[in-house]
């Protein structure tokens, strides 16, 4: 039935009109005033573009009406953005591009509204590709520790979890081309099943964002936003292949889209194989061995009558577990999984749709995600298979957008998910059978005052049930659970502005409350998790938060400075806790606990290109957060502070070659003593690290090649966040990667 409305929906889009226009323009540099062929031009809220030709000409057809936000980008040069107005007419728009010294403002599309960087009341940070792509890890989602203010809590290379501002889990919302994760992400073991195939880049919102997306959203978002598709009349792919010297790992990939006459398509497929890694001193991490395999489609109208898209992920992920059980039987390095490791499978499919009517503009969005969790022992445990859970996700979120004027707008949406989880005949439940369904309505406005200040504000109201049936659990599944249903209702609001001083200086204020219902695992677990036993708390209620935000920016064409601050009041933070009791064996309890809370902190960042040499960047930036219970005592999982240099040295053309670059880099972290009861203090460390990369064109093809080296004195060291510091093993040593990138394509 689900499916049945999915298409009826689609199909009923389509059949609405819209006048046709069209965007043309001639494309120059800006000091020589000479053509500039091969330039990207990308409307964002389509995903449609042209490339220039060998005049600098380019031509976009079957734009509907309304403002959309147009990205010029060409290597070597600032990113220019312009904001257009159709109304059933061609406008011709002619671009100067300057060339690159420090990249400027971007369109973001995970904010409030869509805008770019500088109009958001809201700091958005972006990771684009060639950020992901030299990032040394193993796994996709390491690339989040490049940016201030985020970690990871990780069990070796193959499972992390972000932190944003210090709060983790189920504080915070990874999405998926805006659709939330539906991972079991309520334990820092259990990694979200995604990877870089088929992203484009990565927006990450620092800071309550529940008014736009709901429970879970308290500490922040991540978003992974697809990329563009190809160009009208072509077929466009690329080949790539990552090697990893510390893992002995290959990351392999390839893709290849088409677009034709607004139907478009894409398929790609990666597989990311990596043996035990090797600990700073040179000693093995027996059984962190990892091995993932992915497969993405997607098809697609794009029209005068808007956007109507379908994508496909399919992702297998079995992930060692460096336990004690399985380090008493792993003595040998590997790559083959074959005792105590996670057997995970994730299914995502989602329809996105856009229709433009004039100055309304309406999202749609339905997905329904199928992730399958098993847990494998060994021949030492009663069974292999000691784990077997399947959560089935179905959600939908329709919004509205409407410009009253060019200076005001507003958009009124409702959300809702149905999520269900079941266990199969393995014997633990780590958590019992159950249901859940979310609804909410929210709504937010904006106005521009004339450039100098932009004004937003909204309030949202959500409601959710759960219902877990009679259930047995314990050890051996032996006690009765009576039934439990539950009702939490909330709203939550905020206010936030931006203040330009003038082109260069901006100060950004925000207000917000947000909030997150307790989980199926928080109300109801009981068994062993891990290596300790946890138990559920009937009684939670939501956690509540009150955040304040303020931050300064400055930019100009050799300097940028950007300096935050905040303070979060969270009232009823959920947290697990040890507590004095244990089971039989004498494994510890655990039991998740409610307490007010607060956090504070900010980063500061600065990135600095002297004028007299144009290939020399300079960056710093620090983050900093406190983290303590009203009470007294410290919040579990908090990252330590970060203080990172980096010197590089970038031509952005030369001859064939774009952006070459040579870049070495220092990271100190701080030592972390303020920890929570079941937490031990770590030392600080420092690590050097650097890379050297670049483009080679070849007539209107971009070659990439990368050599990056992670912790260049192999230190022996254990961040604060790694759960593997409880066995004694270190994080990774010395580790270099080779980073290869190969495009292809035929036009028409």
């Amino acid at each position: 039935m689900k499916i049945k409305l999915l298409i009826f929906f689609s199909v009923f889009l389509l059949l609405k009109a819209n006048a046709q226009n069209s965007l043309t323009g001639r494309i120059t540099d800006a000091d020589t005033h000479e053509s500039l062929p091969g330039v990207n031009i990308i409307i964002n809220d389509l995903s449609i573009g042209a490339v220039s030709d060998n005049n600098g000409n380019y031509q976009i057809s079957q734009i509907p009406n309304g403002q959309f936000f147009v990205t010029f980008s060409y290597v070597g040069y600032e990113d220019q953005t312009k904001e257009i107005n159709l109304k059933g007419h061609k406008i011709i728009l002619n671009v100067k591009m300057k060339p690159m010294v420090i990249q400027g403002q971007e369109v973001v599309i995970t904010g409030n509204f869509t805008g770019t960087q500088h109009e958001n009341t809201v700091g958005i940070s972006t990771l684009e590709t060639k950020d992901i792509t030299r990032v040394t890890q193993p796994s996709f989602i390491a690339s989040l520790a490049s940016v201030p203010g985020v970690s990871l809590i990780s069990k070796g290379p193959g499972v992390g979890t972000p932190v944003i501002r210090g709060l983790s889990l189920s504080n915070v919302l990874v999405l998926n081309k805006g659709i939330p994760m539906a991972n079991f992400q309520f334990s820092e073991n259990h990694p979200y099943l995604i990877d870089g195939l088929g992203i484009g880049r990565i927006e990450i919102i620092k800071g309550p964002a529940s008014l736009m997306y709901g429970s879970g959203a308290v500490g922040g978002v991540i978003n992974m936003v697809a990329e563009p598709v190809a160009q009208d009349g072509s077929i466009e792919g690329a080949a790539s292949m990552k090697f990893f010297s510390n893992t002995l790992g290959t990351l392999s990939s390839i893709e290849i889209k088409g677009n034709h006459k607004g139907f478009v398509w894409g398929a790609g497929t990666e597989i990311n194989s990596n043996k035990d890694y090797i600990e700073g001193g040179g000693a093995t991490a027996f059984n962190t061995r990892f091995n993932t395999h992915s497969i993405k489609l997607n098809t697609g109208l794009i029209k005068k009558a808007g956007s109507f898209r379908i994508f496909y992920d399919y992702n297998r992920s079995k992930l060692g577990m460096a336990v004690p059980p399985a380090l008493a039987l792993v003595t040998e390095r590997g790559r083959k999984n074959e005792v105590w490791y996670q057997d995970l499978t994730d299914q995502l499919l989602i329809s996105k749709n856009k229709i433009f009517l004039g100055n309304l503009k309406i999202d749609a969005d339905f997905s329904y995600q199928n992730n399958n969790r098993k847990l494998q022992g060994s021949s030492l445990t009663p069974v292999k298979e000691l784990v077997n859970m399947r959560l089935k996700t179905f959600t939908y979120r329709i919004k509205s957008v409407y410009h009253f004027s060019e200076s005001t707008k507003a958009f009124l949406g409702v959300q809702g998910m149905s999520q269900t989880n079941r266990n199969g005949e393995a014997p633990q439940h780590v958590i019992p059978d159950a249901n859940l369904n979310d609804f909410s309505v929210f709504s937010m406005a904006r106005h521009n005052f004339d450039g100098f200040a932009i004004i937003e504000a909204g309030i949202r109201y959500d409601h959710r049930n759960v219902v877990v049936p009679e259930h047995y659990a314990g050890i051996g599944n032996n006690t009765l659970m009576p039934r439990l249903e539950k009702n939490f209702n909330n709203i939550s609001a905020s206010v936030g502005t931006t203040i330009h001083f003038n082109g260069k200086m901006l100060l950004r204020f925000n207000l917000a409350s947000a909030f997150r219902s307790p989980n199926i695992a928080e109300l109801t677990q009981n068994g062993m998790h891990g290596n300790r036993y946890d138990i559920g708390n009937a009684n939670l209620k939501n956690q509540q938060n009150l955040e304040a935000d303020l931050g300064f920016h400055l930019h100009t064409t050799y300097t940028t400075f950007e300096i935050s601050g905040f303070y979060n009041y969270i009232d009823n933070y959920i947290f697990l806790s040890p507590t004095a009791d244990t089971i039989a064996d004498g494994t510890k309890l655990y039991r998740y606990e409610q307490t007010p809370s607060h956090l504070l902190g900010g980063e500061i960042g600065i990135h600095v290109h002297p004028v007299s040499i144009d290939w020399l960047h300079l960056k710093a930036n620090y983050a900093y957060i406190y983290a303590q219970k009203n009470s007294g005592g410290y919040l579990p999982l908090i990252p330590a502070n970060k203080l990172h240099f980096e010197v590089m040295l970038r031509k952005n053309k030369w001859k064939v070659w774009r952006t070459s670059f040579f870049k070495i880099s220092c990271d100190y972290v701080f030592a972390q003593n303020h920890v929570a009861d079941f937490e031990t203090a770590t030392p600080g460390y420092f690590l050097i690290n650097a890379g050297i990369g670049t483009d080679l064109k070849v007539k209107r093809q971009i070659f990439s090649f990368s050599l990056m080296a992670t912790n260049l004195l192999d230190t022996q060291y254990m961040d604060h966040l790694s759960t593997l510091k409880d066995v004694g093993i270190y994080n990774m040593g010395r580790n270099i990667s080779l980073y290869i990138r190969i495009p292809f394509g035929v036009n028409n």
